[in-house]
Formats: C-alpha cells, structure tokens, sequence
C-alpha cells in the first residue's frame, strides 16, 4: 500500500469542514491525485489538509461508504483498486438495480422530482459547455444517478445501491477517459428522464437498465485494449 503523496492543497473556503474535508478527499481520488491502492493515513491526510484528524477521519469513512476507498484488515483504508473481472459482475448486478430504482422512482414522481433531475442535466450540459473537468462530469454522474435512487424511496435498495455505484463510477472512469464519455452519459441520462417523464415505469426500467449496459459495453472495449493490466492501481 503506497503512502498518501505530498501534494494534496491546504483547505480554504467556507462551510462546514467535515464536508470540505471529505469534499477535497473526494475530488483528489476521483482526479488521481490519490490513486488506486494509496493508503488513506489520516495523520498524514490532516497534515497536508491543514486540519484536525477528527474531519479525516470522518470523510475516510464517507468515501468506504460511497465505494472510492475500501478498508483492508491491518492496514487501514485505502484508495479502491479496479479489479477488472470484478467490474464486469458488478454490472451486471448493477444494471438489474437501477433499472429497478428507475422504475420505482417514476411511481413516485412528481413535479418537484422531475424538476430536480432536469436540474442536474441542465447543470451537467453547463459542465459540458464549459470544458469542464473529468472530476466535475464524474460528480454529476452520480448526483444524477443518487437523485434517482433517493426518488424510488426504498431504504433498502439505497443501502445496496450507494456502493455499488461508487465503485463502479470510479473504476469505469478510471478504465474509459474518452472524450465522449460525458455526452454519452448525457444524452442517456435524459432518455431515463424522458422515458421517466412519461409515466410508464416499464419504460423508464428499460432505459435505465439500457444505460447500464452500454456502460458495461464500453468498460469491455476499454479492458480489452489494455488485457494485460488484469489489476489496475498495482
């Protein structure tokens, strides 16, 4: 497990400082500033952060929770690895999940619930007009996917799907950096939301359920360019 690198920036700005703490981790695992297999040490981490080991310790565990790092017996917590083969099953389960919060959210939508997520593609078509970095459209990626999941309203399947889905945007997005991979995401978010808005849950279902697919599509032409690298981040 290599050492946390040097070079994480002091934290500044305003709010609370657990969530900028965890805000700046988030951002430096999802940009490679701490890439997979580095070990999370929070004395180290609060050093260079400028802050106290309270917040560390706090926004470690907030990214275990969300699939970015994964706690290895005596050793602590690190960066997550891509282990290829383990992405693939991943997906599969994945695609039947959020096809299923898909559908349960479109029972549940209202108004104020379809305006939230055309919200998040208005902002994620800003983001693309902007240039804006990898770190920001993988951010969006999953506030839009969260908001979908929050919308089926079943605690059950958003304790399952809240890892799951950490992991498998990180690790997508560490394998596949095309230049098209934001519009792609795009345009396939607002199919779900189309397919959503229309008020048939089969239909939003198969959208979602599509979307996961191609992802799982895409990870495979990505793997297969580089079959060698059977373990990333090692």
């Amino acid at each position: 497990m290599s050492s946390a690198p040097r070079h994480l920036t002091p934290l500044t700005g305003e709010g609370l400082l657990a969530d900028r703490t965890y805000a700046a981790l988030k951002s430096a695992v999802l940009d490679g500033t701490l890439p997979p297999g580095t070990g999370l040490s929070v004395p180290e981490l609060a050093r260079q952060l400028d802050v106290s080991r309270s917040p560390v310790r706090e926004a470690v565990q907030r990214l275990i929770h969300d699939g970015l790092a994964t706690h290895v017996p005596h050793r602590g917590a690190e960066v997550s690895r891509v282990d290829i083969e383990d992405l693939r099953q991943l997906y599969v389960v994945r695609e039947l999940l959020e096809g299923l919060a898909a559908r349960l959210a479109t029972e549940n939508l209202d108004a104020d619930g379809l305006e939230q997520l055309r919200a998040i593609l208005a902002e994620h078509e800003r983001a693309l007009a902007a240039d804006a970095d990898n770190a920001a459209h993988i951010e969006l990626d999953m506030r839009f996917h969260r908001a979908v999941r929050e919308l089926a309203d079943n605690p059950h399947l958003l304790a399952t799907l809240e890892p799951i889905t950490g992991r498998a945007h990180f690790a997508l997005h560490s394998l596949w950096r095309s230049d098209d991979a934001p519009r792609l995401a795009l345009d396939e978010h607002r199919a779900v939301v189309d397919a959503m808005a229309s008020g048939d849950p089969e239909m939003a279902e198969a959208a979602a359920r599509r979307h996961i697919a191609r992802l799982r599509i895409r990870l495979g032409q990505a793997t297969a360019r580089t079959p060698e690298r059977r373990r990333l981040g090692r």
